[in-house]
């Protein structure tokens, strides 16, 4: 197969479920998508910033932050010096094994100074935002349910809004960072949408789905077969350990939007088979 027709059979796969009408919204993008992104985060060299964690109750949900950390250990691999990028408290929990810039929480007055701040110091060549809440038409960051969770957010939309450098975003229900590129798309949907931009934009049924999909597009990018090294159960008990939740049913499993760890494993495998890497025995 061609890059671009691996790219499209990943693009298919992620929204293949389709539990929150991601497979419509793939229609708004031009295909390629996973391929124009993996070749940004190959090109990258230097500083690359990843923005993840969207807060439940006083704490972070497990869609977000595997994904963050898959990129971040690929990016390291590929040569680049990743860096986290999240609010309390989940930078407190990260800080000691990852490199991390923690934001604030509820400073809207601040945000933009605060970004600029950070993109002076970090000098990033690519960012990337992984479930991130988006600010929505009125100003506001609210979950899928509706619910105003502006007071308990740290603002990551000003580092694309500002940044000098290429952006991509990854999200599976329309008001994360990056659904501005697509909101004739999100209109028929119940949700309130973020209007937040970004240069490409990768949407799957669970956000982490997206991280892992881009990874394949770069183990066949490079001939590596990168997915191979990951262990899904262990990231997510070690984030588990540190509080995280499910997004859906709000308690500490270890669950992705309340699919089982095996779905997830078995979308790895099914990506694994779609670039050549892995083989039913």
């Amino acid at each position: 197969m061609s890059n671009l027709h691996i790219s499209q059979a990943i693009e298919d796969l992620l929204v293949a479920r389709n539990p929150r009408g991601m497979k419509t919204v793939q229609t708004a993008l031009k295909p390629g998508y996973i391929l124009r992104a993996a070749e940004l985060i190959q090109q990258a060299t230097g500083n690359v910033l990843i923005g993840t964690g969207f807060p439940v109750d006083q704490t972070f949900e497990t869609d977000g932050p595997p994904g963050a950390i898959a990129l971040y250990r690929t990016i390291e691999q590929l040569g680049g010096q990743p860096v986290l990028v999240c609010g309390a408290p989940l930078a407190n929990h990260l800080q000691a094994d990852f490199r991390v810039h923690q934001i604030s929480i509820n400073q809207t007055a601040t945000r933009q100074q605060e970004a600029q701040a950070a993109l002076d110091q970090h000098r990033p060549t690519l960012i990337i935002s992984i479930e991130r809440p988006g600010l929505n038409a009125q100003g506001l960051y609210c979950n899928m349910r509706g619910e105003d969770i502006s007071q308990r957010c740290a603002s990551f939309d000003d580092f694309l809004n500002l940044a000098q450098c290429p952006t991509i975003a990854i999200g599976d229900g329309g008001n994360e960072i990056g659904m501005g590129n697509v909101l004739d798309s999100l209109a028929g949907m119940n949700i309130m949408p973020s209007v937040t931009t970004c240069d490409e934009l990768v949407v799957a049924d669970v956000s982490n789905w997206g991280a892992h999909g881009l990874i394949a597009m770069l183990s066949a990018l490079t001939q590596t077969d990168i997915l191979a090294q990951w262990d899904n159960i262990e990231v997510l008990n070690y984030l588990s350990q540190r509080g995280s939740v499910d997004g859906v049913s709000r308690e500490n499993t270890l669950t992705e939007d309340s699919l089982s760890s095996d779905i997830s494993e078995k979308l790895i495998l099914d990506l694994r088979k779609i670039t050549g890497f892995y083989q039913n025995k």
